[in-house]
């Protein structure tokens, strides 16, 4: 097989894994991953490889447990569109779906609060960003993020308020991170996959993503970027 026939394999089956998760919020059949990979050894390596490319994430057992933004299990928020229902990899990934999928319409994205587990909800579109007190927060700056990504998106929350952050923070001991509001949430959330269910997609270089958290509103040292005044 040839460079260029192998990565037109990979791009296949990453298709297919991210196509068919957009339009059920499940992984396609494992057949369906051999017949275009041409048997399951190769399926399994071209998930592996797309794996180290950082296609996606894989959990202990070598399954697909993070498409960003689709999740394969609960990451503390599901997202429910009138058709679909999805697991999102978390608040960040959640607010994205309804602006990756075509058509989707808008969706319900709901979860706990970390700190007191209130129930939280909001009704999530591409027209314009959810109104309500609640801020999310951001654990582990850009320059760590996919050091172990599993343990990044658990750890991008949504929280009734600041006051609810500061007490999941003494609770855990966890240090500061980066905290926003609603509207910069669904700003930085609605073009960040943008292309991801197409072919040929292209990661962003880490300048396109700085200049994207610029554009967005996001600023500091969190996300690479200096302070503003």
């Amino acid at each position: 097989m040839t460079d260029a026939d192998l990565d037109e394999v990979l791009e296949d089956v990453r298709l297919a894994v991210y196509r068919s998760l957009a339009a059920t919020g499940r992984l396609p059949d494992a057949d369906q991953l051999a017949r275009l990979a041409g048997g399951q050894v190769r399926a399994a390596t071209a998930i592996a490889q797309l794996a180290e490319q950082r296609a996606w994430a894989l959990g202990t057992t070598g399954e697909i447990e993070l498409a960003h933004p689709f999740a394969t299990r609960s990451f503390g928020y599901s997202v429910m569109s009138a058709t679909t229902l999805w697991w999102g990899g978390c608040c960040w990934d959640s607010f994205a779906i309804p602006h990756l999928v075509p058509d989707c319409g808008p969706v319900v994205v709901a979860g706990l609060c970390p700190a007191c587990s209130r129930a939280l909800s909001w009704r999530v579109d591409t027209a314009a960003p959810p109104a309500g007190p609640e801020r999310a927060h951001f654990l582990v700056p850009t320059s760590r993020m996919w050091d172990d990504v599993i343990h990044t998106c658990s750890n991008q929350l949504l929280f009734c308020d600041d006051t609810c952050i500061d007490r999941w923070l003494d609770a855990t001991g966890n240090d500061e991170g980066y905290r926003m509001d609603l509207t910069t949430l669904w700003r930085f959330a609605s073009k960040w996959y943008a292309g991801r269910l197409d072919r040929g997609y292209r990661r962003r270089e880490p300048a396109e993503a700085h200049a994207y958290f610029d554009e967005v509103g996001l600023r500091g040292p969190f996300w690479g970027l200096p302070d503003v005044p």
